[in-house]
């Protein structure tokens, strides 16, 4: 089969499309013929091994430990191990699943959800990391109600669209934080307002925020603060480097000084999330948001345009023997 596979850290030019053997699920494993794929922050971490932590978070100290990148999948299953229970061949799934940027994936049975059923694999791939980021930072750490004034900063990317739409299925009132050009999207998304940072800076305005979901954006811990509630809570999913550290260094001690509460959420599989978001999108809902579509080869051009952080909504990996939607 053929997949893109890099064998040392570096730019999205160590990447290559090579054949490689075709992997054999384990006797709790899904063989999954992968129909599409999405590219997100993650996979440029990955490869670049930036920060340096990321080398002992499961990425291999001196060279990747996982050479095929990629984590978002959408199917049909080719195959199952012997003791998998939920799904069978020409099933139609999706998950967040390791070696995703290839014709064929191998992946545990509790990684993977059936494919919502009204979108097609390219829409369905741009769901798992990205949409499990908004809801886990939302839900679980964010703990969201409804009636709350949360504010998504970032709300044009691929998480920030997510965060959009869950927060309102969750019944809150809505404020979207991006650029010019992406005032629209976020509108067209459910957004009940709509901010652009190139004329308005939200931390300096007199609104504050019961939830605030940075999903990306340059302020300081400090700034989100101070546009919280007084029994605010801020979540950071993404941004800059010095952004991730504050978090990690301060947020704890913000959080244990004083009634506001300030901290980071990674995505962590859950099949259960998979289904409970298979279940948004088919109540129309939550509606992925895909930017551009690369094919296989052209891996490490839709890596590089990843990392410029303009993207609106996903970027889509397609395959060859995409041919069925």
């Amino acid at each position: 089969m053929k997949a893109m596979v890099h064998e040392k850290y570096g730019s999205p030019d160590v990447l290559e499309l090579k054949e490689v053997e075709k992997p054999i699920p384990k006797d709790n494993g899904v063989l999954i013929k992968v129909l599409a794929a999405s590219v997100s922050a993650y996979d440029w971490h990955m490869l670049r091994a930036k920060p340096f932590l990321v080398r002992f978070m499961g990425g291999g100290l001196l060279k990747p430990k996982h050479k095929i990148p990629g984590a978002d999948i959408a199917g049909r299953v080719e195959a199952v191990g012997r003791n998998v229970k939920q799904f069978q061949p020409d099933d139609e799934v999706f998950g967040m699943v390791l070696g995703g940027f290839a014709e064929y994936v191998c992946g545990p049975e509790n990684a993977l959800a059936l494919k919502p059923v009204n979108i097609s694999f390219e829409e369905t791939a741009a769901v798992p990391m990205a949409a499990i980021t908004a809801l886990q930072g939302l839900r679980d750490q964010g703990r969201i109600q409804p009636g709350q004034k949360v504010l998504i900063n970032g709300a044009s990317g691929g998480v920030g669209t997510f965060a959009v739409q869950i927060a309102k299925s969750f019944g809150a009132e809505v404020t979207a934080v991006c650029s010019t050009r992406n005032l629209d999207i976020a509108r067209s998304i459910g957004a009940d307002h709509a901010i652009d940072y190139t004329r308005e800076n939200f931390t300096r305005n007199a609104q504050r925020y019961d939830l605030i979901f940075a999903a990306n954006g340059y302020h300081s811990i400090f700034d989100y603060k101070r546009a919280l509630s007084p029994k605010g809570i801020y979540i950071m999913a993404g941004g800059s480097m010095a952004q991730m550290f504050q978090t990690m260094l301060l947020g704890p001690w913000i959080s244990m000084t004083g009634s506001k509460k300030m901290s980071g959420v990674m995505a962590k599989r859950s099949q259960k999330d998979l289904v409970f978001l298979k279940e948004l999108i088919e109540a129309g809902k939550v509606k992925p948001v895909i930017d551009r579509r690369y094919p296989l080869r052209d891996v490490p051009e839709a890596i590089r345009y990843i990392e410029e952080g303009h993207a609106q909504g996903k970027v889509v990996i397609t395959l060859e023997h995409n041919n069925k939607t």
